[in-house]
This record gives structure tokens, sequence and C-alpha cells, in this order.
């Protein structure tokens, strides 16, 4: 047997055990579910990553090639060379773009280990197998039924010599080797051909209607005579009865040996709408961001009295709701956007009393303070790692109840990959660039084919986020006339360089180079640099912009002196670690700063009744002039009236006619107008002339002339006033309606306290307790970053070294290699002629909490009680007790 065939790995466990540690940290970085909790040594790994969740985890997370090319795979023999995979994929006639793009995605399924085995004899684990072989409750994507073996295991051996003698084969002594036989005649080509050539024309048309799939088909108790031409032949094999199959080696060569319709081993490319200035971008990015914050604001400031109930079920109700959308004069599906976001931020919550009600947190006055490019970063962030979905809102979850904003059964995991991937495909098409939406959909179904599928005409979860993801970033101001904005860019933490990126994406963001056999050398040689060059057809991003940092720092472990794989990290924009984040924001905040408009300190005033503010306004001159004035029209500038209820409200919140005149003269840059000093001056002239308090309640008023108009008055009526004094009426209701009932009369009463005082009217701010933003919902384990995977990489090679090392024969072999036992003197003594030899021995050791474990260690100092030794397994120096050794044997010498 030659040197090769020995090296060649005989299970997964062994092709994991000869990978580096920077393949194995490549494997655990992109299947996470397989170091939670760390395996214990190689072969544990190997047993996780052959489970059905974990293979179907991974299967999801395939592109469409990769995920073909696995199909293909479990279409093939098993073991299969890679010219066999080869012609599955690009058929007799080849095709270069499959060929070229191959190596990737059997290197891709190398590297998460869903393959292994050299080009010779590659493998598929054997559940991916199972799920991805055809069957008839499972028919296959590449539309191929069970070969001659399978589709004949329960036929007669009769049978099949009578289809040997129809196909014009001798006949053989035993099924095995005629079906051998017949197998070798369908997958000779030109045999098969002559064949085919003598069937009926009507034969070969239902042989072409079954082709591509699915290949199963129905006859009757007596078929036509060109269907029994086929079923003699074996062209097409019974499987029950009525039903039959067209055998795979008979599909493969109708089709020209390719198992798939149409490969696609390049991405569809994302193609651009239009282009515009990058000026222009930021400039609408900019002015759309300075929006959202004063969305945000003015919800907040609609709620901070307290905003509407929580429902016993959680969320807000249809009705809040509308009330909202009104109030931010949005739609209903943008005012769920903007009241999620603020959750998400932070910024809103249920403040959990007894009438339980939203309102702000803490947090937003807190953000109040920040800068205004500081503000809308938290937002951003927020959003982009949020896995609620407004989008959802109004539909219905799976047992048909509605689905609430601020509501529970909002959470979709896959939202924060869908909108960082949307926006990296923005990034790479460079400044200015707005993408076909459409082109953005198709390029993520086929980086995601099995999450892409969709279901009773209606569109897949990832398509409609995506769809999400675009209006979302444009309300959010991240990006303008559908292109990414700079601050936008800086915030996904992509580098200038991807300005100067193609829109052309190829297949090399869809996985890495492989970890041995084909696609090493092969894609050494096409891009020695392991990236591709941008633009090319092997390139998925423009340029070298990246997301931080993904490679593993590892040196100096056990799996430094096993052979190197040729690896490359994939070149895709990946999502940013925290202090990555915290450097992104700060960039995405110095660039936004200078777009945003500057606070004005000014208004202008108007002779009918109206201020018009040029743009933003500091927060006080805003604050106050709220209160003075209703808002009447916003946008670019906004315009507010002054009418009596809102003077009214100002002199209620305890300003003076005086205080108003000054403050409208101080930050006017128009004189007062006539009309407005007039209406300030009436206002207050009669306001306060009434006094309510609590009787029930109680007018009183020094001209008993008014009274009198009043008790007159039929609208009074449903007030039951009645004198008790020539200056005093009393009603039956409380303060608070009787106030509203002459202030709709057209009066300007004040509330006074029992001492007679006027009572001002200011609002109270209600906010929550202290609240923490809710947590996004992973969509399955994290991904570990450099540190775990070192460790990690370090644990499962020490135990895989003490489960491995020959050790020497001690007494009767025990079963399945378990430590034997020694007494104590022979422990000691064992372990005492280990320090003077320097060996290493094999220990079986209990820890204080019980726990049983194995381990390498070369003892050191043997002295009161404890051996002091240096432990390959922690890869440190420890001190054990002897008397938590359970045993001990000498390794056995190379």
């Amino acid at each position: 047997m030659s040197p090769e065939a020995h090296s060649a790995p005989r299970s997964l466990a062994e092709a994991l055990r000869a990978r580096d540690d920077s393949s194995l940290a490549a494997l655990l970085r992109s299947r996470p579910d397989l170091v939670t909790p760390v395996p214990t040594d190689l072969t544990q790994l190997a047993t996780r990553a052959g489970t059905r969740a974990s293979v179907l985890r991974a299967l999801e997370r395939l592109d469409r090639f990769a995920l073909q090319t696995a199909e293909a795979l479990a279409v093939a023999p098993d073991p299969a060379s890679y010219d066999t995979l080869l012609g599955l994929m690009a058929g007799d006639a080849g095709d270069p773009a499959v060929a070229g793009a191959l190596p990737r995605a059997l290197g891709t399924l190398r590297e998460q280990a869903l393959v292994w085995g050299g080009d010779d004899r590659l493998r598929l684990v054997r559940t991916a197998r199972e799920v991805l072989a055809p069957s008839p409750q499972h028919p296959s994507p590449t539309g191929l039924g069970p070969t001659v073996q399978e589709a004949t295991s329960g036929m007669s051996p009769g049978r099949i010599q009578e289809l040997l003698t129809a196909a014009g084969l001798p006949s053989t002594h035993d099924p095995v080797s005629a079906v051998a036989a017949l197998t070798a005649l369908f997958t000779h080509r030109k045999k098969l051909a002559r064949l085919l050539a003598k069937a009926p024309e009507a034969a070969r048309e239902v042989l072409s209607r079954l082709v591509w799939g699915p290949p199963y088909g129905q006859v009757t108790a007596d078929p036509a005579a060109h269907l029994r031409w086929l079923l003699d032949r074996g062209l097409l094999l019974p499987t029950t009865p009525g039903t039959v199959v067209l055998p795979r080696e008979v599909a493969l060569h109708l089709r020209a040996g390719r198992a798939h319709r149409a490969p696609e081993p390049l991405p569809p490319a994302v193609v651009p709408a239009a282009t515009h200035s990058p000026r222009v971008v930021d400039a609408t990015a900019a002015g759309q961001a300075y929006t959202a914050l004063a969305t945000v604001e003015e919800l907040l400031k609609e709620w901070d009295e307290g905003g509407p109930a929580v429902l016993r079920a959680g969320g807000l109700s249809v009705r809040d709701l509308k009330r909202t959308a009104v109030a931010l004069d949005v739609s209903e599906p943008v005012a769920a956007f903007w009241v999620e976001l603020a959750y998400a931020a932070g910024l809103i919550a249920s403040d959990g009393e007894a009438d339980e009600r939203y309102a702000a947190t803490p947090a937003y006055d807190e953000w109040l303070e920040q800068p205004p490019a500081e503000r809308w970063v938290r937002l951003a962030q927020a959003w982009l790692a949020a896995t609620r979905t407004p989008g959802v809102v109004g539909g219905r979850d799976a047992k048909d109840r509605a689905l609430s904003a601020l509501g529970p059964g909002l959470d979709r995991s896959a939202a924060p990959e869908v909108r960082h991937r949307v926006l990296a495909l923005l990034a790479g098409l460079g400044p200015g660039a707005a993408p076909d939406a459409e082109s953005v959909l198709a390029r993520l179904r086929w980086e995601r084919p099995l999450r892409g599928g969709r279901r009773d005409g209606e569109e897949d979860l990832r398509s409609r986020l995506a769809r999400w993801t675009l209006s979302e970033a444009e309300l959010l101001g991240l990006t303008g006339r559908g292109a990414l904005s700079s601050h936008g860019r800086a915030l996904l933490g992509a580098s200038p360089a991807a300005d100067s990126g193609s829109s052309t994406a190829g297949a090399a963001d869809a996985g890495s180079s492989p970890a041995g056999g084909h696609g090493a050398a092969e894609a050494a040689q096409a891009d020695p640099s392991g990236a591709g060059a941008p633009g090319s057809p092997a390139s998925d991003t423009p340029g070298p912009a990246t997301f931080g940092t993904p490679g593993l720092p590892v040196s100096g472990g056990p799996g430094d002196k096993l052979p190197v794989h040729r690896h490359r990290v994939p070149d895709r924009l990946v999502p940013l670690s925290g202090p990555e984040q915290a450097v992104a924001a700060a960039a995405a905040a110095r660039l936004l700063a200078p777009l945003l408009p500057e606070p004005l300190d000014h208004v202008l005033l108007q002779a009918d009744l109206t201020a018009v503010a040029p743009g933003p306004l500091r927060r006080p001159l805003a604050d106050t002039l709220g209160v003075l004035a209703d808002v009447e029209s916003k946008g670019g500038a906004t315009v507010y009236r002054f009418t009596p209820a809102s003077v009214r409200r100002a002199l209620d919140a305890g300003r003076t006619a005086a205080d108003l005149h000054a403050f409208l003269t101080e930050h006017s840059r128009t004189p007062v107008p006539q009309p407005l000093a007039y209406l300030i001056d009436d206002v207050a002239r009669r306001h306060g002339h009434l006094r309510v308090g609590a009787a029930s309640a109680y007018v009183r008023c020094d001209d008993d002339a008014l009274l009198n108009e009043i008790l007159a008055d039929k609208r009074a009526a449903a007030l039951r006033l009645r004198r008790l004094a020539p200056t005093v009426l009393a009603a039956p209701t409380d303060p608070a309606t009787l106030l509203e009932g002459l202030r709709a009369m057209g009066y300007a009463p004040a509330a006074e306290s029992a001492e007679g005082d006027v009572l001002i009217a200011r609002a109270h701010a209600h906010r929550t307790p202290p609240r923490t933003a809710p947590e996004p919902v992973p969509d399955g384990p994290p991904t570990p970053d450099g540190t775990l995977l070192a460790a990690a990489i370090r644990a499962i090679r020490a135990g895989d070294l003490a489960a491995t090392t020959p050790r020497k024969p001690v007494g009767e072999p025990l079963a399945g290699g378990e430590l034997p036992r020694t007494s104590s003197a022979e422990t000691l003594a064992t372990v005492q002629a280990a320090v003077l030899t320097g060996d290493s021995l094999w220990i079986g050791y209990v820890n204080a909490e019980g726990a049983a474990s194995q381990r390498v260690i070369s003892p050191v100092r043997v002295e009161g009680g404890f051996v002091t030794a240096y432990d390959h397994t922690a890869d440190e120096i420890r001190t054990y007790p002897l008397h938590r050794i359970t045993g001990v044997a000498e390794l056995a010498e190379d």
C-alpha cells in the first residue's frame, strides 16, 4: 500500500486532526454551534459536526453554488473523485465558469467539515448525504432519482435477468452482477446512446419529460407500447404499484452529465439603478437624519406626560398607533417604525405601574443632552442590531393573533444579518450609486438559497427584510436617494477604499479558499494574495473594504506543528466588534456633524399671527415656543400659529404678558406684529378674571355682571351652576371639568388653590424607572471571538492529545481505553520515577467537585503529598494532590 493511502484520513475526526489551528478556527467561526460547549477532543468535535441540527444549520448558510456542489456530491458515488464531481457540475461539454468556481465551493464545504477526504476520495458527511440525497418523500433539488442499484433492490432476480436480455446484455449468475452490468450499460455513453436510438419517438418524449425531474411517473397495469419498451429495458424501473422512476444513470446521460439544469457559479451582480453626486447623497441623507431626530423627539414629547396604555397581551393598540401616526403626520407602518426604533434605543418602555402605560425612560433625558450627530448614531446602531421588525406589525402570528407595535412576537433573528448584508452590498457599489432593489434581492437569494424560498406565493422573509431595510435606511438617513451615505459607510466600518469598488460581485464572498486539495493550489494560482481583485468575478467586496480583522492570532498551540492548509478569511464585510463599533460610531458622527443644520436662536414673526422657524431651533427657544404657539406645518421650515388657546396655555404655565412680549422681542428678527401684541394683551386681560376652585367646584369673580352672563348662557346648562353669593358660583363637577367647560364657552378662567393663589399649570414629565434596551434575539450561538477560539482550540488539542497518546499496557487490558486503577504506593513510585527520568505520564484525576478527567503530565517535583508537573492538557504548570490521582500509566515510546 502506498504512503499516500496510509496518510489518507479514514474518518472526519482524522481529517480534523490533520488540520492546523487556523483551519480549525475557521471551522468554529463558520459553525459557532460546534464550540458551545467546547468539545473535549477532536473526536467529539467530529461527532458534533455530524449531528442533524448542526448540519442543517451549516447547509442553511451555504451560498447557492456551494449548496449545488453538496447536492451533486449527494448523488455521486461515495466516495467520489474530484473529476467525477466536476463532471456532475460542468457536464460532458465542460463549463469554464463552473470549473473556475468549483475549487472555492469545495473549499467552503471542506472548511465547514461538510466534506472531507482527498481529491480522489471526496466524502460528504453522512447526515448531509441523508438530507440532500433524493428519496420519494424528499425529492432532490437536482431532480434526479435513485440509482439502478437502489431502484432494483426489491426486484426479483428473474426480472433483473429479463432486463439484461431485453437490453442486449448476456445473463449473469447472480443479481449483484446483473445490476452491475445494467449500471455499466447506463453509464457508458456510447452504448446507452445506441440503445436510446432504437427507442420509439413517444418513449423518447416520456424520457424528456422526466429528465429534469421529478423523475417519478404513473403507469397503468397495462402500459402503452412505448412505455413497455422502456420498462422492458430498465430505462424506467417500477418503485410501487403504478409508479415508475427514471434511474439516475439514465437521467445523467440525457442531461449530458449535469446534476443541475442551471449551475450558478457566480452570484448575480448588484446593478445600480441610478447614480447621484456623493455630495447630494450626503446632504439628502443628513436632512433625513435630522428629520429622524426631530420625529423621535416629537414622539417622546407626545408621550412626555405618559403615553398610551399597554395592552393586556402587551404592545400598542391599533387605535393608539393611529393616534400616534396622526400626531407624527406619517402613515401607520412608518409610525410603527419610529415607535419600535425608540424602543430599541431604550428611549421608551412600560412604566410597570398598575395602569401600565408607555413613557420615556431616564435614558431619553440623557439622549437629549447629546450632540445631534451622536444622538443619530445611537438610533442607527440600535436599528442595525435590533431583531424586532416593525415591518410585520399588523400581520398575524402562527396562532393567528395580531402582531402589534411594541408587542411580543416581532423578533426576527435574521434581521440584523440581512440589514448588515444589504448595506454592505450598497457599500460595494461605490459612492452615489443607488441599487436596483430586485438585483439586491436576487443576490441575497443566491447567498442563502435555503432561507430564500417562496411559500404559497408569498415573498420569503429575507426578501421582505431586505425591502424593509432599504426603506428604513432611507427614513433613518443612512442612505440618501437610495445610495449609501458617507456617514452610513463609516458606521458600517467600510474603509474609504470601498468608494472605488465595482458593482460586479463574485464568488469569493460566499466562502473561503479550500483547506486542502482542489481549491488550495488553484485558488493560490488564481489569486496569490488570497483576496480577489476589485471588480473581478472572484471578488465580492470592492477593494480592501473590511469590517475589522476576523483573523485569529494563535501561536504556540499544539497544532502549530501540524500541516498548514491554505486558508483565507473571507473578504466580505463582517460585523464589527465592540471596540470597532465605538471607533466607527465616532467616525460616523464626525462626518455627519458638519452636514446637520446649526440650531437657530431666532424666528420670523408675521402679521397673520404665525412665526416661521427657518431651521431647527435651540432647545429652550423650541420648548417655550411650543407652549406659546401650535405647530401648523413642518418641513425645512416650521410654521407656528398663535391662537387664544395657545397664549392662554403659556399664561397657565406661569408666564405673564410682559414675559411673552419680552420673549418675542428677543427672539424675533422682525418686529412683533401689532395683531400678535393685541392678542397677548387681550388674553392676558381676561386670563384669571374667573377663578375656579374645589367645592366640588366653584367659580369666583369680582364682577357679578360677568357671573350673570355665565348663568344666562345656555351652554352653561350642562355645568349646573348655582349662585352661592353675588361673586361666587358653585358646580357639582370637578374643577378640571369646570375649567374646560368655561374655556369652551370662550372665557379664560384660572385655577386657584385653597389659599386663593393662582395654580400654575406646568406639564409634569412622566418617566419610567431605569430600563435597559431590549436584547436582540440571536440567530443561533454568537460567533466566537479570537480569544475564545484560541482557548477552545488549545483545549481541544490538549484533550485530543490525552485521548490519543499511546500508553504502555498495565496489567490486563480494559475495554474502551479505560485507565487502570493503581494503588497509592504504585502511583507514588511511578511519579517519582518519572521525575528522575523526565518521562510523561497518563493519569486519571478527580477534582474537588468530583469530576473525573484524564491528563498527560510531565512530573517535576514530588513532595508533601503533592506532585508538581507540566500539564500538557492545560498547557501550564500545575500541582495535584496524590490522593486525587486514581491511576497512572507510562506513555508508550515512539
